[in-house]
């Protein structure tokens, strides 16, 4: 069966409800915190707080957020150094009711909440774990945020330190890493989706390069209505909103250009896309594929002069052939011959993800489980270090959540 064929009605999106995870069929007992308060002391003003505006310098702002300071695509995140010992945050209209975020201080485990429209959530208190575990040389407090949905957002209103304290600009890392690509780059199913996908692991996983992830399940290469996205990323990624119909409860029928120069460029750029075209629902031809895919690429040469591009190959699934499965594949002649175009330039690089999966690797639902996320980062990961010499940093701080996993029974 080819993925996404079930697609159609999962795109139109109301509130959000509370997270439930299932775990092989069976609910996955969670505990994440409560963190809204119904006040601040005497309100914003209070001397119980020291407060600044969205539009602060010492906040970066990670993946895309638009001018209202609204977050779009794919585990979008906010990180900034902070003194004392509260972080309140004050989420806007434009916040999707109950969105689950990710936060932590520094490297330590990831921790959850749902987010309330219109609310403030005290995220960083006395009480958080680990908090007075701090060493001398880890300071300042480092606070990070993301997103871990990609159809849902936050609008950030306000951020709220302990009285007296002030916010701490974090510089960017000097490289960065940008994925581009369609439900399975978005994590779509797997635990907690994108945060649990490839291209968000794949990312935190080198650990000191600034990465986004501009995907959005049902999306297309090629620019032609797809499952409910209007567009393909042909066009849409070079939109600051993605394809979701939240766009257009809260923006309408307005557009806002992605402005690449007010923003780090990539120095690497990931591309996954095909397997919505190659659907025949979408009745995108070879032709139509290729030739948006070698356009594509130049676009983004042009956006990235200096980026060095990786295309993917497609694996779109397993099936039976008799008493062993296959890799079913797609477009398989037209990713390659995009490289074999670009080639004596250089700059485009061909990632055969053939063979990494096996069929136990894909859910009920058709996209990788957590375990072949994994898989597809490893390899991505040392093809990476491999390549372009991008050696691992990260040696410790939590990336992938609730993955611990073990076995104290030794006989069966």
């Amino acid at each position: 069966m080819k993925l996404f064929q079930y697609l159609g009605a999962i795109l139109t999106f109301a509130a959000a409800s509370k997270a439930v995870i299932l775990q092989n069929g069976q609910v996955r007992d969670t505990h994440y915190l409560d963190t809204q308060i119904q006040n601040m002391g005497s309100g914003w003003n209070s001397t119980a707080w020291t407060t600044y505006g969205a539009n602060a310098s010492e906040l970066s702002y990670k993946g895309r957020w638009d001018s209202q300071h609204i977050s779009w695509w794919a585990a979008p995140g906010l990180k900034f150094a902070f003194e004392g010992q509260d972080v309140a945050i004050t989420f806007g209209q434009y916040t999707s009711n109950n969105v689950l975020v990710a936060y932590r201080v520094g490297g330590l485990d990831w921790q959850f909440t749902n987010i309330t429209t219109n609310a403030t959530h005290h995220l960083v208190s006395a009480a958080t774990s680990g908090l007075n575990l701090t060493r001398q040389d880890q300071l300042p407090l480092t606070f990070e945020m993301r997103v871990t949905n990609w159809g849902y957002g936050v609008q950030i209103s306000a951020v709220h330190l302990s009285a007296g304290s002030k916010l701490i600009k974090i510089p960017n890392f000097s490289r960065a890493i940008e994925f581009i690509g369609d439900s399975l780059t978005a994590g779509m199913y797997s635990t907690y989706e994108t945060f649990s996908g490839f291209g968000y692991m794949i990312g935190a996983g080198l650990g000191d390069v600034e990465f986004s992830v501009t995907a959005h399940p049902g999306i297309c290469l090629h620019d032609t209505n797809c499952w409910g996205n209007p567009h393909g990323q042909e066009y849409q990624w070079f939109q600051t909103y993605d394809t979701n119909g939240r766009a257009q409860q809260i923006h309408g029928n307005t557009s806002e250009p992605r402005d690449f120069s007010a923003h780090q460029p990539a120095d690497i750029v990931v591309i996954n896309l095909g397997t919505n075209d190659n659907n025949t629902a979408n009745n995108v031809t070879n032709e139509e594929y290729y030739n948006s895919y070698i356009s594509f690429v130049s676009k983004v040469h042009n956006v990235y002069p200096d980026a060095q591009i990786i295309i993917m190959s497609l694996w779109n699934g397993f099936g039976q052939l008799g008493n062993t499965y296959y890799e079913t594949g797609a477009f398989k002649d037209e990713i390659y011959n995009v490289y074999k175009h670009y080639e004596d330039q250089g700059f485009v690089h061909y990632f055969n993800s053939t063979g990494i999966l096996q069929h136990n690797d894909i859910g009920p639902q058709y996209h990788p489980t957590d375990f072949g996320h994994v898989k597809i980062m490893s390899h991505m990961l040392q093809y990476l270090r491999i390549k372009f010499g991008w050696e691992f940093a990260a040696t410790g701080p939590e990336v992938q959540h609730d993955t611990l996993y073990w076995n104290d029974e030794s006989g069966y």
